[in-house]
């Protein structure tokens, strides 16, 4: 019997690799399209503007709902929060509105989610069971969670607690220039943890979330923790430049505001807890593995 996965957020930088890998084992993807589809496999869907007929979602195995608004577009102005909430709520709602009008028949929910719902706790190994933290982005992270488990009665439901990717259209992108000009140096402290993952791992870890049915948060981060001078050393070496020029954590937030506190600053050492023990495996077991890979 083939397989059915219908995906949301497809054309992003996760969405898009994860649709080409699937397609490459023969599963059957339905991509859901803002603009007017240009395929058989695309449907086009309003979040937070029309109701999603649930047909859609009928006799598939599982939505993999990603996308949002990017929290990397700067600066957070009061406008510019409420797309980053509404983006999420919104799309996510539409889609637990259309599978509980399904019911027992509902595919399951695979959710995105990420490890800015723990904000900042330095010195605490953080698991599935760690609570939400305090900053803006963990805010975000705790009511988008809320509204994909209203969908619990009716499916199973899985939280992708996502770290930054490792790869040049990810965490690396701005990182990347500033290395390139030679400009690159401590991000605050420069010791406080970053969680990270490889692009090819998030894909392998949502696929394996989708084949062990997993249920609840899941951390996708890389195994082996990491400063944020750890990722900025390894990709000076990679880029043969050096890693010498500080940027103060009040410099930081006279720039960007609170959201150095959600993005640049914060110390969270998240471990997969979840993915391990459910015998996942992962391609790069360090950042400095990541950042080569990506490179």
């Amino acid at each position: 019997m083939s397989r059915r996965i219908v995906v949301s957020g497809a054309s992003g930088l996760i969405g898009s690799a994860l649709v080409s890998s699937l397609r490459s084992d023969g599963v059957e993807v339905t991509t859901l399209v803002r603009r007017a589809p240009r395929s058989e496999d695309e449907t086009q869907w309003e979040p937070g503007e029309l109701a999603l007929d649930p047909d859609v979602l009928a006799g598939s195995e599982a939505i993999v709902a990603l996308g949002g608004a990017s929290v990397g577009r700067l600066p957070w102005t009061k406008r510019y929060r409420h797309e980053l909430v509404d983006s999420r709520l919104q799309a996510t709602r539409t889609l637990t509105t259309a599978l509980r009008a399904l019911r027992s028949d509902a595919p399951a929910l695979v959710s995105a989610s990420a490890v800015g719902y723990y904000g900042s706790a330095p010195g605490e190994i953080l698991t599935e069971d760690s609570t939400a933290g305090q900053t803006f982005l963990a805010d975000l992270t705790a009511r988008w969670e809320s509204e994909a488990r209203q969908a619990e009665d009716h499916t199973r439901v899985a939280l992708l607690r996502t770290a930054p990717v490792v790869h040049r259209r990810g965490v690396l992108k701005p990182l990347v220039q500033l290395t390139r000009f030679a400009v690159s140096g401590p991000l605050g402290p420069g010791t406080q943890i970053w969680p990270w993952i490889s692009l090819d791992d998030e894909v392998r870890a949502i696929r394996h979330v989708l084949d062990r049915k997993l249920a609840g948060p899941v951390n996708l981060t890389g195994p082996t923790p990491a400063s944020a001078n750890d990722i900025g050393r390894a990709l000076a070496a990679r880029m043969h430049r050096p890693f010498w020029l500080p940027a103060p954590a009040w410099a930081l937030r006279i720039a960007l505001g609170d959201a150095a506190d959600s993005l640049l600053l914060p110390d969270a050492d998240v471990r997969p807890q979840v993915l391990e023990r459910s015998g996942f495996r992962f391609t790069h077991s360090t950042a400095t593995e990541a950042v080569d890979a990506a490179l």
